[in-house]
């Protein structure tokens, strides 16, 4: 065989090889994560059904600490997204929240989150399980003070009409609140994180079967440039909660520190650049500079902490069970049911790809008797909590008849006697644009 044979088949095995390891180790990874997050998703939808909405904006509407404490703590437990966290939070500030307090639940929400926490404590060990809300907590606390001290300006826009998902629970039995639930969990969370867990995925598996380890050699003994790198990375990437885990895990498995693991996961889901925009169009240039330097600082203080004075061993130990296991260790049957169901789930969720709000004012809903319809491109939707947000807020307007939302097209049809600029103001208050087509 020639040399030139020899060299592009060694190549084409080089490259199947890497293919198998990635595949595996995405495998692995969503193998060992799938029984948490189901987990989570179960505990996601009770809460999302039983916890009345107006509990949130009763306990912030206010100018002081204990506004600002409350959001965070109420935001941490919170399944929702990086998109989806924005119109909520643009809710809670029309409902009275101050500045600090709006900022606060944005800073705490999207870092955590009762189904990432549980994915946390499934690949990176307990250590990174309760670490990860403390920082969050701490920091969106120290963001909050940060902005109220320094960016009072409490003016609230009372002119949108506030977003109260669940008002009409008290009007179902127990038997239909837990039906709305497991399909609140199971069916519209799983479409809102799937895409971006799927991301996390690949992106782990990439790092992870193409990254070679001397890349990362140089940072290995630089906890701060680590950091840098990280914030480098992350700050624009769009990614969630959950689907940073694997990124993270992938990182520190490539020799970056558990410090630069721990602010990829709280400033990567925290400071991508939709949450970014809206705090600037909403909230103003001020806050959102405090808004991103409580984030940066507060995630770069935190993990040279975590470098500096807690033992490595907490956060390896983990990731040595996780790298065995992505090498060749078997799964449970248990963990292996779980993955196929969290599979089908995802299927489920993106076949067909594009999910539709409807609202109609009408009971018997008699759409075919209106006359008046506009269809409006909306942009920024990126998950079935956005989709209803624009909804809800559509609908609110007076003379509208039928909303009707589409995710996947990302469009609203709206039918009835209801001037253009109205809706377009309506879907700017809650965080997207509109432009009617």
């Amino acid at each position: 065989m020639q040399p030139t044979c020899k060299k592009n088949v060694v190549t084409l095995l080089s490259r199947k090889k890497n293919r198998t390891v990635m595949l595996n180790d995405i495998w692995q990874l969503f193998n060992e994560m799938a029984p948490y997050l189901l987990l989570g998703f179960l505990m996601a939808g009770l809460m999302h059904e039983f916890v009345p909405a107006k509990l949130y904006s009763n306990y912030l509407s206010g100018q002081n600490f204990r506004s600002v404490m409350y959001a965070a703590l109420f935001g941490i437990p919170l399944p929702l997204c990086s998109c989806g966290v924005i119109p909520t939070a643009m809710g809670l500030r029309r409902e009275g929240a101050s500045r600090g307090a709006t900022c606060s639940f944005l800073i705490a929400t999207p870092q955590t989150g009762i189904d990432s926490i549980a994915a946390t404590y499934s690949l990176m060990g307990l250590p990174f399980a309760l670490l990860r809300p403390f920082v969050a907590f701490v920091t969106a606390i120290f963001g909050g003070v940060l902005i109220n001290s320094f960016d009072c300006d409490s003016s609230v826009d009372s002119s949108a009409t506030p977003n109260h998902s669940n008002e009409n629970h008290s009007h179902k039995s127990v038997w239909e609140r837990i039906v709305s639930a497991l399909r609140y969990a199971f069916l519209e969370m799983v479409e809102d994180i799937g895409r971006w867990l799927i991301v996390g995925l690949l992106i782990a598996g990439l790092i992870t079967a193409i990254v070679p380890d001397e890349w990362f050699a140089a940072f290995r003994d630089n906890s701060l440039m680590s950091m840098l790198l990280v914030l480098s990375i992350s700050i624009p990437m769009y990614v969630c909660a959950t689907g940073s885990i694997p990124i993270a895990v992938a990182l520190m498995m490539k020799g970056l520190t558990p410090g630069a693991a721990l602010v990829l996961l709280m400033a990567g889901p925290a400071c991508n650049t939709a949450s970014i925009l809206v705090v600037h169009k909403v909230l103003g240039r001020r806050t959102l500079c405090l808004y991103l330097t409580a984030i940066v600082s507060g995630a770069i203080v935190s993990g040279l902490f975590i470098d500096a004075l807690l033992p490595r061993e907490w956060f390896t130990t983990q990731l040595q069970m996780v790298d065995g296991c992505c090498h060749g260790a078997s799964s449970s049957f248990f963990n292996n049911f779980c993955s196929a169901l969290l599979t089908l789930l995802l299927v489920r969720a993106f076949w067909p790809f594009g999910s539709k709000h409807h609202h109609c004012h009408d009971e018997a809903c008699h759409c075919h008797e209106h006359h008046h319809s506009a269809v409006y491109s909306i942009q920024g939707m990126n998950c079935s909590h956005c989709a209803a947000t624009v909804e809800q807020a559509i609908a609110a307007l007076p003379g509208v008849e039928r909303v009707t939302v589409s995710l996947g097209g990302k469009s609203a049809e709206v039918e009835g006697d209801v001037e253009e600029s109205a809706v377009r103001k309506a879907v700017e208050n809650v965080g997207f644009n509109a432009q009617k087509l």
